[in-house]
């Protein structure tokens, strides 16, 4: 199983039910550089969440991958996630653990220096994201918190890996976060909507494990 400190490409997807091919898109991705694995799409009841994370926990597992729960610790608990990602507004990260147990790695989503710097030390927390970098439309309503927030992030001394997230969805954006010291990325778009999901992974992976 891939560790989390190895971890370089995040992807984030829906459950492709408008072309229905969630299973081989997830071995695509996975087989073409993607690290972990997210569920994010809203709405969905607890049941049909958990069946549609049986395709992302057998995905994982061929590739040697990590598969992630957004924001229900107690999906988390029931599917047996290796990972369980928190925004600010979801449980406290005591709480989560609490229902999760010991051996589930949370992330947590932050959108400042002030939010970032404390998800860096807070107890639990295994990972963090910053972002979003720019605009994007799977995060409506929220403001971007801009490249400043990366430059922040990877100016402070601390073995925690974090990610860039938020509009990455061109390599010349990847340029960018990686220019500003983000080392890691998670992406929605650049991967789910393109033409060749396996050749997005692939670039971006490749782009990412160069630096």
């Amino acid at each position: 199983m891939l560790l989390l400190q190895d971890a370089r490409l995040y992807l984030c997807t829906d459950s492709r039910s408008r072309t229905g091919d969630l299973a081989d898109f997830l071995d695509t991705v996975l087989r073409n550089g993607v690290d972990v694995v997210q569920l994010r799409e809203k709405g969905l009841e607890a049941r049909d969440e958990l069946r549609l994370l049986e395709t992302f926990a057998a995905a994982a597992q061929r590739h040697g991958a990590l598969w992630a729960v957004n924001d229900r610790a107690d999906v988390a608990r029931a599917a047996g996630a290796p990972v369980l990602h928190l925004g600010q507004d979801d449980l406290p990260v005591a709480v989560a653990r609490d229902i999760v147990g010991p051996d589930v790695l949370i992330g947590r989503s932050t959108h400042s220096p002030d939010q970032a710097d404390a998800a860096r030390v807070e107890d639990g927390v295994a990972y963090y994201c910053c972002g979003p970098t720019w605009t994007t439309p799977t995060k409506p309503g929220r403001p971007a918190a801009g490249p400043s927030l990366l430059t922040h992030a990877s100016a402070q001394q601390d073995a925690r890996p974090w990610f860039a997230i938020g509009g990455i969805e061109t390599l010349d954006r990847l340029d960018e976060v990686i220019a500003r010291g983000a080392r890691r990325a998670v992406v929605v778009r650049a991967v789910t909507d393109a033409e060749d999901p396996g050749a997005a992974a692939a670039a971006f992976a490749a782009r990412l494990r160069a630096v």
